[in-house]
């Protein structure tokens, strides 16, 4: 099992983690070094478990307000989700229109037939 120093509100600790693991436990003990080197700035030395209990509920409060907005999230997706899909008014072609199409293509066909018929003779 792989061993890892890592630095947290200038300390050195030793963690262990599972094989392939590394990366991510790098990037947590970041997070939370990220939050204790400021509140080590502020208040100056502190105890270890001091410390790093106020890191630990700097990122609670960090992931409880983004856990809100993902339920939230979830939430208006799901609703925009829920709506009914808008449809398009399609427009009703008055059977006149058809009508008259036709009789203009009637028309249109015999006018091209007389014109065969000259060009024929």
């Amino acid at each position: 099992m792989p061993e890892l120093e890592v630095t947290i509100g200038g300390r050195p600790f030793q963690v262990s983690c599972q094989p392939g693991e590394e990366h991510f436990l790098r990037a947590a003990a970041g997070m939370l070094d990220a939050e204790a080197s400021p509140i080590i700035a502020q208040m100056g030395r502190l105890p270890e478990a001091k410390m790093l209990l106020m890191a630990g509920l700097m990122l609670a409060d960090k992931t409880a307000a983004v856990e809100d907005e993902l339920r939230s999230l979830r939430a208006r997706v799901a609703e925009l989700e829920a709506r009914p899909v808008a449809t398009r008014d399609v427009a009703v072609i008055p059977p006149q229109v058809n009508e008259t199409l036709a009789e203009i293509a009637a028309r249109a066909e015999a006018m091209a037939a007389r014109v065969e018929e000259q060009l024929k003779a």
